[in-house]
């Protein structure tokens, strides 16, 4: 049998490998020239995701018995719609994969069914009557996109013009949403929904880089500082996502802000968050989200019986670079031979060039850092921190490694949050 993954990120060089486990030929898309996934393919196309008739063309050509994708917006939109036009299976329709990946239909649907969000409206054209009554700061996105790109924060009127006019470029639809700045702590759950029951897998903890107005995530710590009055309201939410959105067997990530007491849903998809986050689902609740994928689009249904995890502590740091074109890694072998690392991840190829920090896509590598105390975490963290090297092709070391604040910092603020588990 053989199946066409979308997208060639570090996820989905885990899915390419469960599929060939499972005795299946794997073609795979991706609009990069070399993605990390590439290799791991029997067929490499070099076709954007996005572009529907292409991905299409490549199914028909390839005679595939299934098109597949996890961790990614945009392309599940696509497996979906070509699933439906070519008859074959998919976990998720096409009318729900374009709500889920939509903004406008999905505030729309948290405001008819009592989810709680931020204040928004959405624009095609910029309508200034449409924000006179909503205060500054103001976020503005593109209703249609993901990795954070065209996310932008605005304190003024000026401000937003200029990037509600970026927001709607990024978007395939030429829309954006402007939504009112909730002050809060970014909290991400991962469900999975089994039979219209949402079962919560892990909830973690986000912090951003300081001072930039991009929302571009550094840093992932699990477990979440949370109390059980806002996990009450994190479970009650996420029940009514898959209630309102009628997901009935499917993995969930679902973007929140909490100030302590309430809670206030940014956006959620029917899929797994991107990057490293299977793996730490995998660690904090013993689930495997990327098999249920490959199960789910078979026409089989995992159960989820218990929540098992791995360690009591984690963190996913995530590496950007000054500008240039990366090389090579050092570094991160030894210091997981030393057990200071529990692994490390590379999210992009030899010879990618890195010029600014947009979106979380521009990453480089990460790593994870786990122990059975807040302190342990710490100490390996530092270690980690002034051993790593990115290595330019001009054999300068890339790493922006000061942007990787201290855990127990007044600015790393996630450290109180491991305390207080």
């Amino acid at each position: 049998m053989k199946a066409l993954v979308l997208a060639g990120g570090f996820p989905q060089i885990a899915l390419i490998e469960e599929l060939k486990r499972r005795g299946f030929y794997v073609a795979l898309a991706d609009y990069n020239e070399a993605p990390v996934a590439k290799k791991y393919a029997d067929k490499y196309y070099r076709v954007s995701t996005l572009d529907i008739d292409a991905i299409k063309a490549v199914a028909i050509e390839e005679k595939v018995d299934f098109l597949i994708t996890v961790c990614t917006d945009q392309a599940l939109h696509t497996v979906a719609k070509v699933s439906e036009d070519l008859g074959l299976p998919c976990y998720i329709d096409y009318r729900t994969a374009l709500n889920v990946t939509n903004k406008e239909y999905m505030k729309t649907v948290f405001w008819q069914h009592g989810i709680p969000t931020a204040k928004f409206v959405i624009m095609r054209e910029f309508e200034e009557e449409k924000i006179s009554g909503m205060r500054y700061p103001l976020i503005v996105k593109p209703v249609d996109c993901n990795s954070s790109k065209g996310v932008r924060k605005c304190q003024n009127l000026e401000e937003l013009k200029r990037f509600f006019a970026d927001a709607v470029a990024f978007s395939r639809t030429n829309t954006a949403v402007v939504e009112e700045f909730v002050e809060g702590d970014e909290v991400t759950i991962d469900v999975y929904v089994e039979n219209g029951k949402a079962k919560v897998l892990s909830v973690s903890n986000s912090d951003k880089i300081k001072g930039n107005d991009k929302f571009v995530i550094f840093r992932t710590i699990w477990p979440a500082a949370v109390n059980e009055s806002v996990k009450r309201k994190i479970e009650d939410a996420a029940q009514k996502i898959a209630d309102a959105f009628a997901i009935k067997n499917s993995p969930m990530l679902i973007q929140c802000l909490t100030d302590g007491e309430n809670l206030y849903v940014i956006e959620f998809s029917a899929r797994t968050g991107g990057g490293v986050k299977y793996l730490l689902i995998k660690r904090a609740s013993g689930f495997d989200v990327v098999s249920a994928v490959v199960d789910l689009t078979l026409g089989k249904f995992p159960k989820l019986d218990q929540i098992t995890a791995e360690q009591s502590y984690m963190i996913n740091d995530f590496i950007y670079c000054k500008p240039g074109v990366f090389d090579h890694l050092e570094g991160f072998e030894e210091l997981k031979a030393e057990g200071y690392l529990k692994d490390y991840y590379l999210f992009k190829w030899k010879g990618a060039e890195f010029d600014s920090i947009n979106a979380s896509g521009d990453r480089v590598a990460g790593y994870t850092v786990t122990g059975n105390t807040p302190e342990e975490v710490i100490a390996k963290q530092k270690v980690v921190r002034n051993r790593i090297r990115v290595v330019s092709s001009t054999g300068e070391n890339m790493a922006r490694t000061d942007l990787l604040v201290d855990l127990e910092s007044k600015d790393g603020f996630l450290y109180s949050k491991l305390s207080a588990k």
